[in-house]
C-alpha cells in the first residue's frame, strides 16, 4: 500500500510541475517560416514559439513572429524566443530590447533587431547607426509591413 501511495504521489507531483520550454535548433534545410513560408536561411534572425501543447513554430524574422502573436494572441504560447543580434543565442521575446531602423537588414526587411539588454542595443546603434529603441509592448502596436531599404 505504501508503494502504491508513493507512486501516486510521485505521478501527481510530476503532473503539477511547471512545464519548461526550450528553443529547438533551426534546421535551414527543412525549417520554413510559419507566416511567409520562406526557408530559415539566416538563422541568426530566427524566432520560434513553443506552444503549451508541445508544438513549435519557427519564423525567419521578428516581424513574422509578431504577426502570428498579433493575429492569434499569446494564450496558447508557452514561451517565445528570438536570437540575440550580438550573441546569436536564443532569448525570451518578452524581455528582449529591440531597435528599429529602416537601414538595418533583416530577412524580411522589417529592420528590427533583438538584444539581451539596453546597453547592448545602445552599443550596436553607436557602431551601426542610430535606431529607435523598442520593448516588446511597442512591437504590439508597431506599424508592421515590409520596409524597403
Amino acid at each position: 500500500m505504501k508503494k502504491l501511495l508513493f507512486i501516486l504521489t510521485a505521478c501527481f507531483l510530476v503532473g503539477c510541475s511547471e512545464q519548461t520550454y526550450e528553443p529547438h535548433d533551426i534546421k535551414p534545410e527543412t525549417d520554413i517560416c510559419k507566416i511567409c513560408n520562406m526557408s530559415i536561411t539566416h538563422s541568426e534572425f530566427a524566432g520560434q514559439i513553443a506552444f503549451k501543447n508541445g508544438d513549435y513554430d519557427v519564423y525567419d524574422d521578428i516581424g513574422c513572429l509578431m504577426s502570428y502573436i498579433i493575429d492569434n494572441g499569446d494564450a496558447e504560447i508557452g514561451k517565445a524566443f528570438i536570437k540575440d543580434a550580438n550573441t546569436n543565442v536564443w532569448m525570451d521575446v518578452y524581455s528582449a530590447t529591440y531597435i528599429y531602423s529602416q537601414d538595418y537588414w533583416t530577412p524580411m526587411n522589417y529592420g528590427i533587431l533583438a538584444f539581451g539588454d539596453e546597453q547592448a542595443a545602445d552599443a550596436y546603434m553607436a557602431e551601426h547607426g542610430e535606431g529607435q529603441k523598442l520593448q516588446y509592448e511597442d512591437l504590439l502596436t508597431f506599424k508592421w509591413g515590409i520596409h524597403v531599404h
